[in-house]
This record gives structure tokens, sequence and C-alpha cells, in this order.
């Protein structure tokens, strides 16, 4: 089981294996291969620094305990129909992806996000919505 905040799940579904650093990027990549790998993988929502937090290079200032970055965390778990502190298989949240989330809410949801220019959770979303899987890391 993983332990994932609010805004971690959509980064989930546009991660193309960038990070802040080596070590970040190969913590997510393992994780988004399980959950690509076997979508029955359980995830913990959770208020605050979760799982990808946890290799947040210390080369700089810490956003994981921004306001912004909770509010993004609140106003995704809204739009998907989530609360904190709910257990549920990522293919479950996929299915609340299909649901709820339509590719241009990234502009407004995730409006200050720096990796958002890259467009590839706009991407991530559209795969979702055409029943595919989270896309290979290679």
């Amino acid at each position: 089981m993983y332990k994932l905040r609010g805004h971690h799940l959509f980064c989930l579904l546009g991660y193309r294996g960038m990070g802040y650093s080596k070590e970040y990027a190969e913590n997510m990549t393992r994780m988004h291969q399980t959950l690509r790998n076997n979508p029955s993988t359980y995830i913990e929502i959770v208020k605050g620094p979760d799982q990808l937090c946890e290799k947040y290079p210390n080369s700089g200032k810490y956003h994981c305990q921004d306001d912004e970055i909770y509010e993004r965390d609140a106003v995704i778990l809204e739009k998907l129909g989530l609360k904190i502190g709910l257990t549920l298989k990522w293919e479950d949240i996929e299915s609340c992806v299909r649901k709820h989330v339509i590719p241009s809410d990234i502009r407004l949801v995730c409006e200050t996000c720096s990796w958002r220019s890259y467009g590839v959770c706009e991407e991530g979303i559209q795969d979702i919505l055409e029943g595919k899987r989270l896309r290979e890391v290679k």
C-alpha cells in the first residue's frame, strides 16, 4: 500500500520520468510502474507529505508543506470525490478520474505547478478517459 496526498494522484497520471532529483525520480518511477502493472495496489489518501515527498531533495525550499500545496490537494480530492483517510485501489482512483475529470481541469487545478507547461498531465488524464492505464516510463 502507498500513502499519497491529493495532488500526487494527478502527478502520477502525467508522470514521464522527470523529477526534482535522481532519487525523487527513481522513487516516483518505482511507484508509477507498480501502479501501472498492478492497478489493484491500495492507496491511502493522506493529508500532507507522503511517500513521494519523502524523496524531495534537500536542495532548496521544501514546498511539500506550503499552504498552496495543501489547497491543491483539497481541490483535487474534492474533484475526484475522495477524502483524506480513505483507502482504495489505484484502479478505483482511475475510475474516479473517468467520472469526474477532464484534461482541461489541469489548467485550473494545477495553475501554478511548474510541471504543467509540459502538457503531460492532460495527456495522462486523456489516456485514462480512453480506458488506457498509466504510460510506461522508459
